[in-house]
């Protein structure tokens, strides 16, 4: 049996928490592309024109670099892992001083093309 081709693209240190990120990421996990692009169209999350963004880059790979079938693609694997956390902080009363953390995330979206019998 061949070895079969994937195409995968990474963002980096995106400026949104990895838990936002993951309700989108888990609605599109094994879709066909054109169901992945309709899904995160109308899905009012901040993370879909993120992840939209990041599949859309995954296709073009597929497409230039590995010659599949842009028709033929699905979402083979998606995940979002931490980035490192920026630290900020919130001036409170009395002289104290609360923490915020700002979270970033590393999404990745891995597409393969279907097998034809």
């Amino acid at each position: 049996m061949a070895e079969e081709k994937q195409a995968k693209a990474i963002a980096k240190f995106v400026r949104i928490a990895p838990r936002k990120v993951r309700i989108v990421m888990n609605l599109i996990r094994g879709k066909d592309i054109a169901d992945a692009y309709a899904i995160l169209k109308f899905t009012p999350k901040r993370g879909s024109g993120i992840i939209e963004k990041v599949l859309k880059s995954a296709v073009a790979n597929a497409e230039n670099n590995y010659d599949m079938d842009g028709a033929n693609l699905y979402v083979a694997a998606c995940y979002v892992d931490q980035g490192p956390t920026l630290k900020r902080i919130q001036p409170r009363s009395r002289g104290q001083a609360f923490s915020i953390l700002k979270r970033t995330s590393h999404i990745t979206v891995i597409v393969k093309e279907k097998e034809s019998d």
